[in-house]
C-alpha cells in the first residue's frame, strides 16, 4: 500500500506535465523579412484590404498606393491622400485615414474622401498619425505635432483622441510629448499607445463608453536612435503586441516583457496583419514594404 500510494502521485504528475505540454501555446516562429515591393519615399500605415490587397501611405508623396500579392509594382489608389500616415477600416468596411493635413477623413465608394474630424474646442488638429476602430464604431487615433510649424500650430499639447459615431471628439490624454502607435487588445479591454520621444508603450483600462483609466507603464521600445523609434503598433489572437522601434520589430508577451526582436534592412514605420488568414506581418519603412510569415494569427 505503501508503494502503491507513492506510485498514483506520481503517475499523477507524469500525466499533468504530458497534458500541459500538449496544450501549452506554440513556440513563436517568424519568417526572414523578404521585400514585395519599394521605390517610394517613405512609405507608412499598411493595410489589408478584405478584398485581398495591401494599402499604405507615402506620406511625402501625398499618395496612398495599392500592392496585390504576386506583383512587384504598386498602383496608385488615391493622389492626394491629405499626406495620409495610418490607414485602418471601421467595422463596417469603411476605410479611415489619419492625415498629416490635420485631419482624419474616411473614404467613399468613389475613393472620395470626406471629413470626420479637423478641429478640437474650434482649433485645428496637429497631424493625425495612427488610428484603431473599435467594433462599436468609436475611432482612438494619436495627434502629434510632426510636420507643424509652430506659426500654424494650433493646440498646445499632443492629444490621444476618441471620435464617436455622431462627429463628437473626445480627448483622452494628453500626457504623451509625440503619441504615435495605437492598438486594441484583442477583447477590446485596453488601449496601447507609444511614444516616439521616448520610446514608452503605456496600457490603459478600455471602458464601455470609450474613456480610459488606469494607465500603466507596459514596455519600452527603447528611446530613438538611427535605427527607429517607437512607432505603428498593432497585436495578435494571443494578446502579444508588436511595435516597430529601435533596431526592428520588438515582439512583446500580455505581460510587457519583449520575447523577440525582428531586424530588417533599413529603419521601420508601421505595421498590418494581412492575406487570407492574417498570419503574415506586412512591414512599411521608408523605401520598402516587406512581408514576414509568422505561424501566429493576428486581429
Amino acid at each position: 500500500m505503501i508503494r502503491t500510494s507513492i506510485l498514483i502521485p506520481a503517475l499523477s504528475l507524469v500525466m499533468m506535465t504530458f497534458l500541459f505540454s500538449c496544450t501549452s501555446e506554440p513556440e513563436l516562429m517568424i519568417d526572414e523579412p523578404e521585400v514585395v515591393t519599394d521605390g517610394f519615399q517613405f512609405t507608412e500605415g499598411p493595410f489589408w484590404h478584405p478584398d485581398g490587397f495591401l494599402l499604405f501611405s507615402d506620406i511625402p508623396a501625398n499618395t496612398i498606393y495599392k500592392w496585390e500579392p504576386g506583383n512587384s509594382e504598386s498602383d496608385v489608389y488615391i493622389e492626394p491622400s491629405g499626406n495620409s500616415n495610418g490607414i485602418t477600416s471601421s467595422p463596417d468596411g469603411t476605410v479611415l485615414l489619419a492625415q498629416h493635413s490635420g485631419k482624419v477623413s474616411q473614404v467613399n465608394d468613389d475613393l472620395s474622401l470626406s471629413v470626420l474630424a479637423e478641429e478640437f474646442n474650434g482649433n485645428r488638429l496637429n497631424s493625425p498619425n495612427d488610428l484603431v476602430a473599435r467594433s462599436d464604431g468609436k475611432i482612438f487615433f494619436t495627434d502629434p505635432p510632426f510636420g507643424v510649424s509652430d506659426e500654424d500650430r494650433e493646440l498646445d499639447f499632443s492629444g490621444v483622441f476618441r471620435l464617436d459615431q455622431d462627429g463628437t471628439l473626445t480627448l483622452l490624454y494628453d500626457g504623451f510629448e509625440y503619441p504615435n502607435g495605437i492598438a486594441l487588445s484583442p477583447d477590446e479591454s485596453k488601449l496601447y499607445v507609444n511614444d516616439s520621444a521616448t520610446g514608452q508603450i503605456l496600457r490603459f483600462d478600455l471602458l464601455e463608453d470609450g474613456s480610459v483609466t488606469n494607465e500603466t507603464l507596459f514596455a519600452s521600445v527603447g528611446e530613438r536612435d538611427d535605427t527607429g523609434a517607437a512607432d505603428g503598433m498593432k497585436t495578435d489572437s494571443e494578446g502579444r503586441l508588436y511595435s516597430t522601434g529601435p533596431g526592428g520589430l520588438s515582439i512583446f508577451d500580455a505581460e510587457g516583457n519583449r520575447i523577440q526582436i525582428i531586424e530588417f534592412d533599413e529603419r521601420i514605420t508601421n505595421l498590418a496583419w494581412g492575406d487570407s488568414d492574417y498570419s503574415r506581418i506586412y512591414v512599411t519603412a521608408p523605401n520598402s514594404v516587406y512581408r514576414v510569415q509568422t505561424n501566429v494569427t493576428g486581429l
